[in-house]
């Protein structure tokens, strides 16, 4: 909102008005006020969700530690989607379709996830919201969010030839949303494929078989699955104190780099990956939500004076998932979000096997000492805070890897 109010002031030639011309400015107050909101305000909700007595009821699994984190406040999610909404609607243009998709996103799964908490808190259900419900909810965010991708016209690829124009007059186009020269913006159904020279797939050459004309069906498809997995493979990750918050910057910041990139015609030409108009005001909503996991961490890093519950995890998961899709990255998932994906993944081995040698032994067996996989290192007694930074640097790795993937192909 306040773009558009000195943008105005701009035009008034107001000295220092056009600062807000500037994604690097804006993204970077988003992240400050991110940050402030989160370690201000945060204490301010811990004490009120104290008062109220909405504290994590723990299960007796036999963990170092587990009993004593019996009572910490939980919910703190709302904290969390504070911090990302606000700096949002305050430095972002919110007419941006990309910016509308992911307000949508933040709210719709934070409403999930309250629901969620609240039923365990307040009904004194330990299984919360059920999981149909759950996948409803998924379902139909990803409903909204692949038809919009694949449907709206302000979501297209600019097309440039390089040999066409120069290089003043391709800094012209990046400032200039507006010019004519040498490009034109098409709708189009590529994504990423990392790793390969000509890095690009078509979604209607996915399936040879399928019409054109219902390429959105597996699109959709494709966009369902991935909100599904990693919003899940968040809320699994939320274990242990620090662990998906943590995970979730650093995934963020790696998003924020990509949309950079993809958003200027320079640098995707330089790098020759697709340029996408209006992408690059997607960095303001990833600094926001990079502030937001930072500032939460004030509170969550280990011993944690509040948990996020699914309010913040869910949201999380399904903030990173559409950010993903929106970059059109949605192939580098599973090295960018490989920690979502290794928890999600020791859950199903887990149940799977078990079920399988029970069925052909008469009884069940365990891949891992306890699953998702962070409980099988505590098991091993290894300490919580060792386990989450190892975590963490190995989600430093892959956002590396992720990054080194726009050159090594």
């Amino acid at each position: 909102m306040l773009y558009y109010l000195f943008e105005y002031l701009d035009q008034l030639d107001i000295p220092g008005a056009g600062v807000f011309q500037y994604i690097s400015f804006r993204a970077g107050m988003a992240a400050f006020f991110s940050l402030l909101i989160t370690i201000t305000y945060g204490k301010t909700l811990i004490n009120f969700l104290r008062k109220k007595q909405i504290g994590e009821d723990i299960r007796d699994l036999g963990l170092e530690g587990q009993l004593s984190k019996k009572g910490t406040p939980t919910m703190g999610g709302l904290i969390i989607i504070a911090a990302i909404l606000v700096p949002t609607l305050l430095f972002a243009k919110v007419d941006n379709i990309y910016i509308i998709l992911l307000l949508i996103t933040t709210v719709w799964l934070g409403l999930i996830g309250f629901l969620d908490d609240y039923i365990k808190v307040f009904k004194k259900d330990k299984k919360g919201l059920a999981g149909r419900f759950k996948i409803v909810g998924q379902v139909g965010l990803g409903l909204i969010v692949g038809l919009t991708l694949y449907f709206s016209q302000d979501v297209v690829v600019r097309e440039v030839s390089p040999s066409e124009i120069s290089t003043v007059q391709m800094n012209e186009l990046q400032r200039n949303e507006e010019g004519n020269v040498g490009f034109k913006d098409v709708k189009s159904t590529k994504t990423t494929v990392p790793f390969l020279k000509n890095n690009e797939l078509d979604y209607n050459d996915l399936v040879p078989f399928v019409p054109d004309e219902y390429t959105w069906v597996i699109y959709t498809l494709v966009v369902i699955l991935v909100i599904t997995a990693i919003s899940n493979g968040a809320n699994i990750t939320d274990g242990i104190d620090g662990l998906a918050a943590g995970t979730s910057g650093i995934i963020g910041i790696t998003i924020a780099i990509l949309a950079y990139l993809s958003g200027r015609i320079d640098f995707s030409n330089y790098l020759n990956i697709m340029y996408i108009p209006n992408l690059a005001e997607l960095v303001i909503f990833c600094t926001a939500f990079v502030g937001a996991c930072l500032g939460f961490l004030w509170y969550n890093a280990f011993p944690a004076q509040v948990f996020m519950g699914d309010t913040g995890s869910l949201t999380l998961g399904g903030v990173i998932a559409v950010l993903a899709l929106a970059v059109r990255k949605e192939l580098l998932i599973p090295v960018l979000c490989g920690i979502f994906i290794v928890e999600n993944l020791s859950v199903v081995i887990q149940v799977a096997y078990f079920k399988y040698t029970k069925k052909k032994y008469g009884e069940g067996r365990r891949v891992f000492l306890m699953s998702p996989l962070h409980h099988h290192y505590q098991k091993l007694n290894i300490p919580e805070a060792k386990i989450v930074t190892r975590f963490w640097i190995i989600g430093i790795l892959l956002a590396i890897l992720t990054l080194a993937t726009l050159k090594l192909r």
